[in-house]
């Protein structure tokens, strides 16, 4: 017996022994703090309930009334007025010198509720991030093949100008324009790149990303960057896509920030699991300090949508490293953004 009261003392869901005139005989803790109802009181009807239609002489609980439902949802009054949802099942347990006692459990569906609207968040937030690379895809293609080949057709009519015309001032003219449009030109494939790199659908993310890094020793000559790498398949367009961005936002976080010397990016497969790190030896920072900074936020975003785990550990003047573990066992044709 002492341990069946320690169950009913100590169980998560809310148990209530009534009546048939719904009038509360036993309760344990958690049906206190769930309900506030007390000893002695009835128990209110559910929403339900109190809406449906009963026949002259029906009792009006549809759980003590019919014996062929044994639990549903419903919202049931609390003693200071609010509606929790709940889910609801009872059962006939003794009947005694014409009083029949039924047991009454309650369990709280609002956390259930909250964990479904995040997930319906989370999956949501990931397909708006599908959308908006599938869109940067769609302005990439329209840059390079429309708005660059215009601009590459202007350049080349310029060439046949300057060869046929003699004037030397209109010559110097027409150069200088070219000279222009060679810049908006180098500027429409640079946005083009920016907006989803070509490379990252018809190579694949390795070299895709050693593009990158060659773009950033450009940039930042003093710095030194390094690859490591054993992954030499194709990963499907979602991860492939979402780690590029990730490697993207982190290096810019790098030269902004880091005042960093070396720079050495990890991407390995173990298993299946991918793991990848952005490993610098820069100046740090307090992670709890920059926890809610947007680029970090951005790069925990991405990869919780993959399934995914970020841990990001840096301190003052030791560097920073931002390791990251996606699941890679899914297929491909499941997939929403393609090579196209």
């Amino acid at each position: 017996m002492k341990f069946l009261d320690r169950i009913f003392t100590y169980i998560q869901d809310g148990i209530i022994v009534m009546d048939h005139e719904r009038t509360i005989v036993e309760m344990n803790p958690a049906a206190k703090r769930l309900t506030g109802w007390q000893l002695g009181e009835k128990v209110p009807y559910c929403s339900f309930c109190q809406k449906r239609d009963v026949r002259q002489g029906e009792e009006r609980c549809y759980l003590i009334s019919t014996e062929e439902v044994p639990y549903f949802l419903s919202e049931m009054p609390t003693y200071h007025g609010h509606l929790i949802d709940v889910e609801m099942s009872t059962a006939l347990i003794l009947e005694q010198d014409g009083a029949k006692y039924y047991l009454l459990v309650l369990r709280d569906q609002t956390v259930k509720k909250k964990e479904e609207e995040v997930l319906h968040s989370k999956w949501m937030v990931k397909k708006l991030t599908e959308a908006k690379e599938e869109e940067h895809k769609r302005l990439a293609q329209e840059l390079h093949d429309g708005v660059g080949q215009s601009l590459y057709s202007i350049s080349i009519a310029l060439d046949n100008i300057i060869q046929r015309i003699q004037d030397e001032k209109l010559h110097a003219y027409v150069k200088e324009v070219r000279e222009e449009l060679c810049r908006v030109m180098e500027d429409v494939k640079l946005y083009a790149q920016q907006l989803r790199p070509k490379s990252l659908d018809a190579l694949g993310l390795i070299p895709t990303i050693q593009s990158l890094i060659h773009s950033f020793e450009s940039k930042m000559p003093n710095m030194s960057f390094s690859l490591q790498t054993n992954v030499y398949t194709r990963l499907s367009p979602t991860v492939e896509i979402n780690l590029y961005r990730v490697i993207q936002e982190a290096l810019h976080n790098v030269m902004k920030h880091a005042k960093a010397t070396d720079v050495c990016i990890t991407i390995e497969r173990v298993g299946q699991e991918l793991h990848v790190s952005i490993k610098d030896n820069g100046v740090g920072f307090e992670v709890e300090e920059k926890r809610e900074g947007l680029g970090l936020k951005h790069i925990q975003e991405r990869i919780s949508h993959l399934g995914g785990e970020t841990i990001i550990t840096s301190a003052p003047m030791k560097g920073t490293t931002i390791f990251v573990c996606v699941p890679i066992e899914g297929g491909e044709e499941d997939e929403s953004v393609n090579r196209r």
